[in-house]
């Protein structure tokens, strides 16, 4: 079952790209084979082992597969191999060099980049990477040269220009900083670029006048970008001036309410504590650089350039709050919940993030098939913050995904008696799971009177999220014959707001066939196995469609395709008593296209769909978290 996201955070959106910059970004760390995962954690799953291969071919295939997979783990092991058969080969050296940057293997990396560089004094990333190291090191010269030589092109500029500057920061010579930094000119993102990077180095090398010139600047252009506000809003702290920082944390919250970062920073300023500058050095300095492309490369898509930036990121600045959740959320999103943990895991301890890190744990150990464990590490971290609503929905989510429905319903409703009298829009989902919670546990007025509080409160600017609501508590409404012509308006308006939900169409078709209008139903439900083809119960809903249309040689075969796809135990058993046995003849005829379903129709599946998370609640402000 998908996960929750309980904090709205747009991680991938630290500065804003266009496409175009965004796909320069994918040519300058181009590689042959996708290779983007990161390595396995032994604190939370058992590192597996990979017996290289007896030839070169049979290493070369291996390591091809493993980066077509997205396990760069294997993808680096075996091209490690492949290259000890054949190390002339530049093809290999390179694939294996990308393999092991993304997989976050730096040092060996960094080896394979000097090798490459010997053969080829132009290859970008190889060039960038080495540059990366020199900084790392303070060789901020050697690291200019590195960054010189390096491919052209929007991409490759912006980045080595940014690294650049922030080497002559290093060194203190902040007119060469500006000098290069000013360079950057055109493309409304260069120039937030520049005056963000600007104005942070300005605050490195003591220059106030223009800190606050360049970012006030930054701020202007870009106030909904968090990495933007609290920069700005730290400087204006820092300078005495502690209600302007107030004013634009509180205007960056009233657009995305809740942020951590954004909350502990207002709580520090409002007990009269400092907060410090954004950056502290060079080195975290030119982080920022690689988090920020990173970040927008995961906004785009590409996740090849996003991993290989973060990757650098954490190099120079392994506490780089932001860099690790936004390659965790990465790895993700690239199915790698176990290797996305171990960079939760890094998360520092005092970050206003870790939390959010330990709820993501949790979810991903659910993910990966470990319930048990997810359960009893978020009861822990429940009962270290036992008033945090984040946790606590966290639990109730992985509870039900467990199908302990009736230890989750109780679960949310702690988590929903935190909200107090007056719940607000964002609180939907926490009545939206409750109400479902309880629909599984057979205690239908709960349930139905959370998914209608749920309805009440989704904003219109959540049409996913309203989508699923209608569906959920219109299709309950048709499987109790309750109801049926709101029902109907519901799952039409869920279909508009949704059209390409698969699941949704399916409940339509499905309460067409409890109508008894066969052809409705077997329009909708082909469409919804089109749009969803591996979902066994979508399968057998087309196929009693069809046997009640009288297509019966293909309701056998649906049947049988449902029956292939691992249904649900008691699913299984139904699918093989129509296999044998066809459905039964009702006693009555069939409902009219107005009136609702007989009693004597076939009856339809215990419960409603199993509710789909609302992967994305409306369009939020870019929060670079």
């Amino acid at each position: 079952m998908p996960t929750t996201r309980f904090l709205p955070l747009r991680r991938g959106a630290a500065l804003p790209l266009r496409r175009g910059a965004a796909l320069a970004l994918a040519l300058l760390v181009a590689a042959p084979a996708p290779v983007l995962a990161a390595r396995l954690s032994p604190r939370d799953v058992a590192a597996p082992t990979y017996e290289p291969a007896d030839s070169l071919e049979g290493n070369f295939l291996a390591a091809y597969i493993a980066g077509a997979s997205r396990d760069t783990a294997a993808a680096a092991t075996y091209y490690r191999e492949a290259v000890k058969g054949d190390p002339r080969n530049a093809e290999l050296l390179e694939r294996s060099f990308v393999a092991l940057l993304a997989d976050g293997a730096v040092p060996e990396a960094f080896r394979a980049a000097e090798r490459l560089t010997a053969r080829d004094a132009s290859n970008g990333l190889a060039q960038l990477t080495l540059g990366v190291q020199k900084l790392k090191a303070k060789q901020y010269a050697a690291a200019r040269q590195n960054l010189q030589r390096g491919g052209r092109g929007a991409a490759a500029d912006l980045t080595s220009t940014l690294l650049t500057a922030w080497s002559y920061a290093g060194e203190n010579q902040g007119r060469k900083a500006f000098e290069t930094i000013n360079r950057l000119r055109g493309e409304r993102y260069y120039n937030v670029f520049r005056d963000y990077h600007a104005g942070l180095i300005a605050v490195l090398v003591g220059d106030k006048a223009e800190a606050e010139r360049r970012l006030k600047a930054a701020y202007e252009a870009d106030r909904n970008t968090l990495r933007i506000v609290d920069a700005y809003a730290r400087f204006e702290a820092d300078s005495g001036r502690p209600d302007l920082a107030v004013a634009a944390y509180e205007a960056f919250d009233a657009i995305l309410p809740r942020h951590p970062i954004v909350r502990d920073a207002l709580d520090k300023l409002k007990a009269g504590k400092a907060l410090g500058p954004l950056i502290a050095s060079a080195q975290e300095g030119a982080a920022e650089v690689l988090y920020g492309l990173g970040s927008a490369g995961t906004s785009q898509g590409d996740e090849l350039p996003a991993v290989v930036y973060l990757r650098l990121a954490l190099y120079l600045a392994p506490e780089h709050p932001l860099a690790v959740l936004t390659l965790a959320d990465t790895l993700e999103r690239m199915k790698r919940p176990e290797r996305a943990n171990e960079i939760f895991a890094r998360m520092p301890a005092g970050s206003p993030l870790k939390l959010n890190a330990d709820i993501q744990i949790g979810l991903n150990l659910e993910q990966m098939g470990k319930g048990d464990e997810a359960i009893a590490h978020l009861d822990q971290v429940a009962k270290t913050y036992p008033n945090d609503i984040d946790v606590i929905s966290a639990l109730g989510s992985v509870q039900r995904s467990r199908k302990k429905y009736a230890e989750s319903a109780e679960t949310y409703s702690k988590a929903i008696s935190l909200i107090g009298k007056e719940p607000e829009r964002n609180h939907w989902t926490l009545y939206y799971y409750r109400g479902t919670a309880y629909e599984r546990a057979k205690e239908w007025s709960k349930a139905e009177a959370d998914l209608k509080k749920a309805l009440e409160l989704v904003p219109a600017t959540q049409p996913n999220g309203r989508a699923q609501v209608l569906n959920y508590l219109a299709y309950s409404w048709v499987d109790q014959n309750t109801n049926i012509d709101e029902a109907f308006r519901m799952l039409k308006q869920a279909v508009d707001l949704q059209p390409r939900d698969g699941m949704i169409i399916d409940s339509l078709g499905w309460a067409y066939y409890r109508l008894g209008r066969w052809d409705d139903a077997v329009r909708e439900l082909e469409k919804a196995v089109d749009l969803k083809p591996g979902d066994p119960t979508i399968n057998d809903h087309l196929g009693d469609a069809y046997w009640r249309s009288g297509r019966r040689l293909e309701a056998k075969f649906q049947w049988q395709h449902a029956k292939d796809l691992n249904p649900e135990p008691e699913d299984l058993a139904k699918i093989d008593e129509k296999l044998k046995n066809g459905l039964p003849e009702p006693d009555k005829p069939a409902a009219t296209a107005e009136s609702r379903p007989t009693p004597d129709q076939p009856e339809m599946p215990k419960g409603a769909p199993v509710p789909s998370d609302p992967p994305a609640m409306g369009t939020e402000p870019k929060s670079g978290g």
